[in-house]
This record gives C-alpha cells, sequence and structure tokens, in this order.
C-alpha cells in the first residue's frame, strides 16, 4: 500500500526530522513537501532529504493567489506522487496521526475501519503548559496535556483531517478534506470518525468537524500541537499563516487553543521506532548540520523579534496567560446554540435575498 503525506512548510526545519521519523513510524511511505520562501534553511534539508530518499520536495515560492497552501495543494493535485499514492492525508508540520488500534500503523487502522473509504482525524489540542523556552527535543514528548474529548466549545477542538482512498471519488485535494467528488461514486463512499464509526451522508460532501461532544479518539486521533514553547509561538506569529484569508496568530489563537486539562500520552508508543528513525537521519552530517543551524536560526530569530514593541507585548501576554479553562456543559452549550442562531439567521437572510431576485 502507498500512503502519501502532504504538507506545505514554511521556517519549520527545527521540527521537520521529528515529524517526519514519526509519520514513516505510523506507515506512510511517500512524503510531498512544499517549502513557501523559507530562511531558516527548510529549502535546504529538503533537498538533501530528498537525495536521501526519504522525500519529495517541490518549492514553491510566492506570490500566491489564494495563498501558499492553496498554491501547494493545486500542484500536488498534478503530481505523479498523488496519482499512485492508494491513501492520501493532507497534514501540517504540527499534527500527529496518533493511533491506537493493532499495531499503531496505518494498515492497522485502515483494516478497523474496514471498509470506509474516509477517516476522519480529529484534531487532539495540545496545550503550552507554560512551557516559555524553545528547546531542540521531540514536541510530542515535552507537550503532554490536552483538551477533554468531547469538548463542544472551542468547536474548533472537533475539526478533523482526512486519510481518504484515492480511488478517484475526489478529484482535488483540499486543506481538511478531499475535494470536486464525483457524483456517480460518491454514494459509496464511507466515511467513519477516528472511533470508526459510520458518519452521516452529508459527510461525502461538506463538513469540517466530527459531531460535537462526541468521543473521536477511539481508534485514531490527531495530535495538533499548534502552540508549543512560548518563544516558537512568537516566531511562527512572524511567520504567519499558510491561508491568507485566515486570521493571525495571536492571543485569541492561543486562548483557542491552550488546553493542558488532561494528561494524553498515546503518541508514546512511537516514540521507540521514531527515535531510530530521526537517529539515522542525524547520522548524515549534512543533514545534522541543517537541523544545528535550524536550531540556531529559531533562537535567534526570537532574539530579534524581542526588539520589536509588538512582539514584546505579545510574549508578555503569553507569560500572563494561564492555560484555558474549558466552560461548563451549561455554558458550552450555550455557546453552540448561539453559533447555531447565527447560522440560520444568515440562511434565512440568504433565502429571503434570493426571493427578492
Amino acid at each position: 500500500m502507498r500512503a502519501l503525506a502532504i504538507t506545505s512548510v514554511k521556517n519549520e526545519a527545527a521540527f521537520l526530522l521529528e515529524w517526519l521519523a514519526h509519520h514513516r513510524a505510523v506507515g506512510f511511505t511517500d512524503f510531498l513537501v512544499f517549502s513557501n520562501d523559507c530562511s531558516d534553511g527548510t529549502a535546504e534539508m529538503l533537498d538533501r532529504l530528498e537525495q536521501l530518499g526519504w522525500l519529495t520536495h517541490r518549492p514553491n515560492p510566492g506570490p500566491w493567489e489564494q495563498g501558499p497552501q492553496w498554491g501547494a495543494l493545486k500542484q500536488a493535485d498534478r503530481h505523479p506522487l498523488k496519482a499512485s499514492a492508494d491513501w492520501i492525508a493532507v497534514l501540517d508540520v504540527d499534527e500527529f496521526v496518533t493511533i491506537k488500534t493493532g499495531d499503531g500503523t496505518l494498515n492497522a487502522l485502515i483494516s478497523a475501519c474496514a471498509p470506509a473509504t474516509a477517516i476522519a482525524l480529529t484534531w487532539r489540542l495540545f496545550g503550552n503548559c507554560g512551557k516559555v523556552a524553545f528547546e531542540d527535543m521531540p514536541v510530542t514528548q515535552q507537550f503532554t496535556r490536552a483538551a477533554p474529548v468531547g469538548m463542544l466549545w472551542p468547536w474548533r477542538a472537533a475539526m478533523f483531517k482526512t486519510l481518504f482512498a484515492n480511488d478517484g471519488t475526489y478529484g482535488k485535494l483540499g486543506v481538511h478534506r478531499p475535494r470536486a467528488p464525483d457524483k456517480d461514486r460518491l454514494q459509496s463512499t464511507i466515511w467513519v470518525d477516528g472511533s470508526g464509526r459510520k458518519l452521516p451522508a452529508l459527510y461525502q460532501r461538506q463538513k469540517l468537524f466530527t459531531p460535537l461532544g462526541s468521543d473521536p479518539y477511539g481508534l485514531v486521533q490527531l495530535n495538533h500541537y499548534a502552540l508549543g514553547a512560548m518563544e516558537s509561538y512568537i516566531v511562527k506569529c512572524d511567520r504567519g499563516r499558510a491561508n491568507r484569508a485566515a486570521g493571525a496568530f495571536d492571543m485569541s489563537y492561543w486562548v483557542e487553543r491552550n488546553f493542558c486539562t488532561t494528561p494524553d500520552t498515546a503518541i508514546a508508543r512511537y516514540e521507540g521506532a521514531a527515535e531510530v528513525l530521526r537517529a539515522q537521519l542525524m547520522v548524515d552530517p549534512e543533514l545534522a548540520a541543517l537541523h544545528d543551524a535550524a536550531v540556531a536560526w529559531r533562537k535567534e530569530r526570537f532574539a530579534q523579534l524581542m526588539l520589536e514593541e509588538e512582539y514584546r507585548a505579545l510574549f508578555g501576554r503569553l507569560l500572563l496567560t494561564p492555560p484555558s479553562r474549558p466552560l461548563s456543559p451549561v455554558a458550552a452549550q450555550h455557546m453552540v446554540s448561539l453559533g447555531l442562531r447565527a447560522n440560520d439567521a444568515k440562511r434565512e437572510t440568504k433565502a429571503t435575498k434570493g426571493d427578492d431576485c
């Protein structure tokens, strides 16, 4: 089975080897990686990894009509690796597939979810836990506390990425889910959540989050280390979002993801295999030097940003802000009802405008 992971990166060389080794241990056989105007040696590291046979690197320089990530996905749609893949997932470098069934591989997950053709990998938000300084050690070992299962609000806690069979049902890649479905094939598509439960037919065409309040982590979850250490978060803010239409990295982004409520060490099952693979990579002198240079660049970049009032003030706010507290069930349900009411109002306004035309 050929399993393809597609990602788009900018200034993330310090984290790249960990992410790559982990997903090779999970069972991805191919990696298609796009670099977006990097200044920390990411592109050079990807070139070296391609020379060593670990991945395929494609530069993705700007400007981009719809942002760097969409520009990369348009290229990926035309790439031979996509055509030859049996299963595909579009992932970010701060997202780690964590399989809890069988031997922890993609084969075990796909077998457990059979006959599913699309598996929703729901985010598990891992908080910062008060860690200030960036350290050169695996993020999966540094951050081990996450949002509680079934959290209703913020709804982004239930967002997912998709592992899907590349069987011709969908014609285009998307950030969270495949797009452009073939109408004749669509009815035979089976979507399940990360606990293997069949999702409603609506998921064949739309939806970006699994049912609110459910436990979608029984077989697999997508560990999302969106924040990292406070120093790393500042450098991430400087880098900018992969999708230019998205909001900026700021305190709202931080607060909606900084949940440290529940210990979660499910990903520890991969530590041994991933460490062996990372060690194999670091044996290469050129790759090791590029990694060390990326670590030094990240520390220096943070120091430079602290000379600017905007970033220094943001760093101060991070230091002042404790981990986010999950809402009570009553408050969370109230927020959900407000959102539903707003969506109903939008649909009613749209329908009214349609009647007027």
